[in-house]
């Protein structure tokens, strides 16, 4: 029986060490609000990438960024972390007039947190069209009610966020896409694919040759020359390629984070 005990205390004591040694080398690891965003979708977002040969850790690096780990008003509101633009047939989340929180500069969306404040603390401002897809159900989808709706249904959210990745994967960043850097990249991974496999999606040095060609440069994702570093700086510091590894082997978030 103390033996039993004495290698179940070490397991625990190897995995604290392990966690410490991974927050140690990552260092995005260590921020709480990284951890929650990616834990809700990663597991899921990877296979999706893999079975569209994109490489996972980019992915989980651009929603992270794009949503501002989905901080930013839109997002949270549509689950659409990605920033994805409309396309024919497309509900759009429509112009919005929403009042910012004076002392921190906040937009609110949540009416019930809306009227905690006396208006002498709110200034109200009219938000233009967003032009980004609306994940919300269908009956609430492009309408001004029930804003915070993914806020109080977090099971929803998580599944309009999948959505949201998978339109990423098998649609805006298409074989057949009119951007001719979308065009080239999905068949660089899939000439990679054929000639080592789907387990080159899951390297570094694959997610970065992905995030180089779909942006930094005129008529790409992001035209910014600083958007490429900013993802890869993402994939290098929150260890994405591992996690993104891990996942695939089976093995569990916690312990893969």
């Amino acid at each position: 029986m103390k033996n039993i005990r004495f290698i179940v205390f070490l397991m625990s004591f190897l995995g604290l060490i392990n966690s410490t040694i991974a927050q140690t080398n990552y260092k995005l690891r260590k921020y709480e609000h990284v951890k929650t965003f990616f834990k809700n979708i990663s597991k899921q977002a990877t296979e999706l990438c893999l079975q569209n040969n994109i490489p996972p850790a980019a992915l989980l690096a651009i929603s992270g960024l794009e949503s501002g780990w989905d901080s930013g008003y839109i997002g949270q509101i549509t689950g659409n972390i990605l920033s994805l633009g409309l396309r024919k047939g497309d509900i759009e989340l429509p112009a919005l007039k929403l009042p910012r929180l004076i002392k921190t500069k906040k937009i609110l969306f949540d009416s019930l947190e809306i009227i905690k404040y006396a208006p002498n603390e709110l200034k109200w401002e009219q938000r233009p069209e967003s032009l980004k897809k609306d994940y919300r159900p269908k009956q609430i989808a492009g309408t001004t009610y029930q804003l915070a709706y993914f806020k109080y249904h977090p099971k929803e959210k998580s599944i309009a966020q999948l959505a949201n990745i998978n339109d990423f994967v098998t649609i805006f960043i298409g074989r057949k896409s009119r951007l001719k850097a979308y065009r080239s990249a999905r068949k660089k991974m899939d000439d990679l694919v054929a000639k080592h496999g789907k387990e080159v999606l899951l390297k570094q040095q694959t997610a970065i040759d992905f995030v180089n060609e779909i942006g930094g440069k005129p008529n790409t994702y992001n035209f910014r020359k600083t958007w490429p570093k900013k993802v890869i700086y993402i994939i290098k510091n929150a260890g994405l390629p591992e996690l993104t590894s891990q996942l695939h082997k089976g093995i569990k978030f916690e312990k893969s984070w």
